[in-house]
């Protein structure tokens, strides 16, 4: 195992990334720009049939913004789409717990790093949960991970990939990572003539590019035991061991913000391949977000909250602006940009409550995926629609195209549904499941709509998963309870062959 870490998740076999990842074209293979190489690659996962996406989580000092929101709606989007394509995806993200962001807003508020890290990371979930982002299957905090931090960092020292300074911590020398910077798209003389303004200035480096592993204690700040000292770790090295720790060498997908490439994820390459280890097979970035033209960020004092967001235009017209542009181009997140995605969800609305009224009921198809439509298994789904759906998304995962396939089909069910037509059925049911495929929730299922009582979709649909578990069991005074407290929310449920369905009053 890469440093000695034992893995939690990883039971697969390794391949050798020395060896180019160009498989035959193929006009049904996904493909993903690769930050690594610069291109659109054919995807080979580490495992047929499996994917193992390790994505960047929130530094939490302070509230998300906006900018977050798209990060994590766009890996979302992205894990929706691979496991509705047939993929088993184990999708792991982390929570860097310390940092010294954390350290001086715990200094400045005279509170602990605990107390501050515990704040956020609920202030965080909490717009998740809003958006509809599923929880990752495995979600690491820094803190929990020092041990396989400080096994990384010994054994980059024993190799000579790293070096020690009395006093300031444990450095790693970017000299003996090959091809330091291809990630980055700069060389190391680039680099080194642009580094004061991206990384920390220390006369005792042997190289401006050098990281902290490993930073020694400083008065206040929160310490661990090592042997080279007490201290804290250095972020770049975090991620390397709770990445390597939660999917193993060679894990398929390493996403974040394209503001992540140069340094952390350089220097979380470099740690992994200095020791000959197998990293990440496929890098993915996705763009910022700009506010009139200019990106948005706090030190710009630019930024809008990502709660202001969800309440000023509802969460599913977040999510649809964020599908609106495809993952690797600046957005534009401005109030008329959130007004017009609004209009658009209320138009959805509106359509799916034209077909409930016509009886059509997209249920049936919640669980079925891209094989199940292609084999022919799913009667009822429009599989050419589908099947171009599919393409869009396998072309990077171009969201854009997908949604515009989606529209079309919207309309042509209209246009169905005016003239009485047989194929309506078939051709609502097909852009709801579509919809569903992309997260996008319609009709009574949006939050807008939620009752006085503030229950919302989530909270719905998990008392509906208990009460069919308490049917299943044939507990009734259980299942009964819990229809009558979604009744007491404005919640009406029917029970049907297919499952249950609800609707508010």
């Amino acid at each position: 195992m890469p440093f000695g870490i034992a893995t939690h998740q990883f039971n697969g076999p390794l391949l050798d990334l020395s060896v180019p990842l160009l498989a035959e074209r193929d006009p049904s293979t996904l493909q993903i720009f690769d930050t690594m190489t610069r291109r659109k690659t054919a995807f080979v996962p580490r495992t047929p049939g499996e994917v193992s996406m390790y994505v960047c989580g929130p530094t939490v000092y302070d509230v998300p913004h906006l900018g977050h929101g798209r990060t994590a709606l766009t890996y979302d989007i992205i894990r929706r789409y691979l496991e509705w394509a047939g993929f088993d995806v184990t999708l792991a993200s982390n929570v860097t717990d310390i940092d010294d962001k954390i350290v001086e807003r715990a200094q400045r508020e005279g509170r602990t790093e605990a107390d501050v890290a515990t704040e956020f990371t609920a202030a965080y979930d909490a717009q998740m949960e809003r958006l509809g982002v599923l929880p990752p299957d495995s979600r690491p905090h820094a803190t929990h991970f020092i041990r396989q931090m400080i096994e990384v960092i010994s054994e980059l020292l024993s190799m000579g990939a790293a070096y020690e300074v009395a006093g300031k911590g444990v450095y790693f020398a970017v000299d003996s990572a090959p091809r330091y910077g291809q990630l980055a798209g700069r060389t190391l003389s680039q680099l080194n003539a642009d580094a004061g303004s991206r990384v920390d200035v220390d006369p005792d480096k042997r190289s401006p590019l050098d990281f902290a592993l490993w930073k020694a204690a400083r008065p206040g700040e929160p310490r661990w035991d090592t042997p080279w000292g007490e201290g804290r770790p250095g972020w770049h090295t975090e991620c390397v061991a709770m990445s390597l720790s939660a999917l193993g060498p060679g894990f398929d997908i390493h996403g974040g913000g394209d503001d992540l490439v140069f340094p952390h994820h350089q220097n979380e390459w470099a740690q992994v391949t200095a020791a000959g280890e197998a990293f990440a097979r496929y890098w993915v970035h996705s763009a910022m977000v700009n506010v009139g033209s200019e990106k948005m960020a706090k030190s710009l004092g630019n930024y809008t909250q990502l709660a202001d967001a969800i309440d000023a235009a509802g969460a599913r017209a977040v999510r649809l602006l964020v599908l609106q542009t495809h993952y690797r181009r600046a957005m534009e997140m401005g109030q008329d940009a959130l007004d017009a995605a609004r209009s658009a969800v209320g138009r959805l609305d509106a359509f799916a409550r034209r077909a409930a009224a016509a009886g059509i009921s997209p249920q049936r198809w919640a669980a079925v995926r891209r094989p199940d439509i292609e084999s022919g298994a799913a009667v009822g789904l429009d599989v050419e629609a589908a099947r171009a759906f599919g393409a869009a998304m396998d072309d990077d995962f171009a969201t854009p195209a997908a949604l515009d396939v989606v529209f079309r089909l919207v309309r042509r069910a209209n246009a169905a549904l005016d003239a009485s037509r047989d194929s309506a059925a078939r051709d609502v049911a097909t852009a709801l499941h579509l919809l569903g495929v992309l997260g996008i929730k319609t009709g009574d299922a949006g939050e807008e709509a939620a009752a006085a009582d503030g229950l919302t979709d989530v909270e719905v649909e998990a008392l509906l998963e208990e009460r069919a578990t308490a049917r299943a069991a044939r507990d009734f005074s259980i299942a009964d309870r819990i229809r009558d407290e979604l009744a007491a929310g404005g919640i009406v449920v029917s029970d049907n062959p297919d499952g249950a369905t609800w609707h508010r009053v």
